[in-house]
């Protein structure tokens, strides 16, 4: 069975404010204040620690990792608390995927988001019932770019891990699909849109309507 597998963050949603939003509380607590702005939605798709970082940067504290590794949690448990309130999924997403699953591929999400915040997102947005597998972070013992974590999450769909697509939006991606010899499409209305071909994917997204027909041309229909 043929498997299209999506990343999360930045791929089908745009997570980035309110990842922002709970790294900022992070900075308030730590008495500095927003440190962190719209523009800065390439590295909030990172994750956590990622925005962490690029503010403890701008506070000359570039190397206190102590304190990201301290505010981490707290960045978790501000972002459980408000996960949706700015977030949507990307125009066209959730009908490229009830394309494909009527075509006969499965589907199937594998994201670096910690599991249970992936869980509660997909559940909030009203979608998680649309996959048949979500693997995140924290679900094995490796993450991506691991193969190991595309392939069980292939496996989990009810799919045959060879015959898998990945969807994505970034070098992790890219470095993920290379390892598992498999094919990699990397969409480009993201922020970080204008990098993706550099990575060279075998396919650049920049509408979610285009995606069956790449997909069935890069994995062949379902038999």
């Amino acid at each position: 069975m043929k498997t299209v597998v999506f990343d999360l963050d930045g791929t089908l949603a745009d997570t980035s404010g309110d990842l922002i939003a709970a790294a900022n509380a992070c900075f308030r607590a730590m008495g500095a204040g927003d440190m962190l702005d719209a523009k800065d939605a390439g590295t909030a798709l990172r994750g956590g620690r990622a925005m962490l970082t690029l503010g403890m940067q701008r506070l000359g504290r570039a190397g206190d990792k102590a304190t990201i590794d301290s505010y981490y949690p707290q960045l978790l448990e501000a972002y459980s608390a408000d996960i949706d309130t700015h977030t949507i999924l990307y125009p066209g997403a959730m009908d490229a995927v009830a394309a494909l699953k009527t075509a006969g591929y499965r589907v199937a999400i594998c994201t670096n988001k910690p599991e249970a915040l992936a869980e509660l997102l997909l559940t909030r947005l009203g979608v998680r019932h649309e996959f048949g597998a979500m693997l995140g972070a924290d679900s094995l013992a490796v993450r991506k770019p691991d193969p190991e974590h595309l392939f069980e999450t292939a496996r989990r769909a009810g799919g045959d891990p060879a015959q898998s697509i990945l969807i994505g939006d970034s070098d992790t991606d890219r470095n993920t699909a290379r390892a598992a010899g498999v094919p990699c499409v990397l969409v480009t209305f993201g922020p970080s849109g204008e990098d993706m071909a550099a990575l060279e994917p075998e396919a650049l997204l920049s509408d979610f309507a285009d995606l069956p027909r790449i997909v069935t041309e890069l994995i062949g229909e379902v038999a």
